[in-house]
């Protein structure tokens, strides 16, 4: 499909509505950005994604847009709940994979002396890699709490404090988690998996606040320059990988009850109001659940090892968390749409929600601020804190980007690094990094990656979020 691009302003391209294409395509991207879209399939996904029924308004993607399965990653999309679909491609596999990040007390010269020490014990006591299992080990029953409960679960269980929930997304539990739907191998997957990294791009990161954007903004999240930051990202696990296999090839199997050809198979969906879509929302809640408690387990394991390395009172070391946002779901929302307030069912596709101040949603404490927005770079570049915007619910449903996007893919990435020793090289640049194997690392290059100041920067001049502060890595854990 030859794709072309009409130029809305400085931030926002138009693929316009052609053949059966519901609603026209919307990329929020710059100049710069915009010429690496032809690298690879993004945009066709976008248009196809503009074909589903019931899509409202637009087929958006964020700046950090890439080729995904179905959807773009860095896509958005917004269905009427009576006439439109629920499709897990649109959601991704790693149902929830979101971030957390942990403000500190802590000041960069207080840590730089044990900074590799801190990263081996990280590395010992924070589970990470491919199948990797956790310290709990839990029973059906308990899972299916997890997965009805979310983070409010193990917290209970004393891991972290009720204060916690209230930094969290949707404090932590989506509704309407009904653990019945799953398969005996999403339950099998889930039971070990708790507090673990996972592999990837999914890492923990300790960072360093080294620009301030927004000094009120920057107050309202109690950050500060030189102070030592934990940035936790992560997802469901197998659990939510095989929820979304499952679903896949069920919605695979019954594609032709929606009388419609899809453009592409991996856009496989169900109408939010059958049974089947239903069951995916229940499931895939499910996931999510389990996702924030496993970002919840890792935050009580980090700063237990905070406490263990630095010899430090919690007291003093005040690792409190900022807040933790998810960036792959699909969620009910009320939206106003040609000036009429509408229920629809916003797909997150690799993009983070982004709130205005004084939203419902956002909590109370942040209420004046706007809902913090987390976006990661990789392992050697800069992450950043944003504050959502009122543009964002005008033009992406409440919506931002949610890293840097993928350049290369990571064969590509492995064979760019090859030869090279990437710990020692971002040692050289003082970041103190441990993982399970080199190939994660050279996977993970930088240059793997978009520039994520730029993309950052996307996001800050279309009115999504606004910047507060950039952090960048002192040391890191990978899978």
């Amino acid at each position: 499909m030859d794709i072309k691009l009409e130029k809305i302003d400085d931030y926002r391209w138009r693929i316009p509505k052609t053949g059966t294409m519901r609603v026209p395509g919307v990329i929020f991207s710059d100049e710069h950005l915009a010429k690496e879209l032809k690298r690879d399939e993004s945009l066709v996904q976008v248009a196809n994604v503009a074909t589903l029924p019931g899509i409202v308004k637009h087929s958006l993607a964020m700046p950090d847009i890439h080729w995904g399965y179905g959807f773009p990653i860095g896509g958005v999309a917004a269905f009427d709940i009576d006439e439109g679909i629920v499709s897990p491609g649109g959601v991704g596999y790693d149902i929830n994979c979101g971030c957390r990040l942990m403000g500190t007390a802590l000041k960069a010269d207080e840590i730089r002396p044990v900074m590799r020490d801190l990263v081996s014990v990280l590395f010992k006591n924070i589970p990470t890699g491919v199948g990797s299992r956790g310290s709990i080990s839990l029973s059906k029953k308990d899972e299916a709490r997890v997965a009805f409960e979310g983070a409010a679960w193990v917290v209970k269980k004393g891991f972290g404090q009720p204060e916690d929930l209230l930094r969290t997304e949707d404090l932590g539990t989506l509704e309407g988690a009904d653990p019945t739907v799953l398969s005996d191998r999403a339950i099998q997957r889930g039971l070990d998996q708790l507090g673990t990294l996972g592999s990837g791009n999914h890492f923990l990161e300790v960072q360093v606040v080294d620009q301030i954007f927004d000094q009120r903004l920057a107050q309202a999240f109690h950050l500060f320059e030189g102070q030592i930051t934990v940035l936790i990202h992560s997802g469901s696990r197998g659990f939510g990988h095989q929820i979304c296999d499952d679903f896949l090839k069920e919605m695979g199997k019954q594609v032709s009850a929606l009388r419609i050809e899809l453009p592409d198979r991996q856009l496989a969906c169900a109408r939010l109001k059958s049974d089947l879509g239903r069951r995916y929302l229940a499931a895939m809640a499910c996931a999510a659940n389990y996702a924030w408690a496993n970002r919840q387990v890792l935050m009580h394991l980090t700063r237990e090892t905070f406490q263990e390395v630095l010899s430090i009172s919690p007291r003093d070391l005040k690792m409190n968390l900022l807040y933790d946002v998810c960036h792959n779901i699909a969620k009910k929302e009320l939206h106003e749409v040609d000036g009429q307030e509408r229920m629809l069912c916003v797909h997150r596709k690799g993009a983070t929600r982004s709130l205005p101040p004084g939203h419902p949603n956002v909590p109370e404490i942040y209420h004046d601020a706007g809902q913090p927005v987390l976006i990661p770079g990789d392992m050697g570049t800069h992450s950043y804190v944003l504050a959502g915007a009122k543009g964002a619910l005008d033009k992406s449903f409440g919506s931002s980007c949610h890293g840097a996007g993928r350049l290369l893919s990571r064969t590509q990435a492995v064979k760019k690094a090859k030869g090279r020793a990437i710990n020692r090289e971002l040692e050289d640049k003082g970041i103190f990094v441990q993982s399970r194997g080199k190939r994660t690392l050279k996977e993970e290059i930088p240059e793997a990656y978009k520039d994520v100041s730029r993309v950052v920067e996307v996001v800050h001049r279309a009115g999504l979020a606004n910047k507060v502060a950039r952090l960048r890595p002192l040391g890191v854990i990978k899978g």
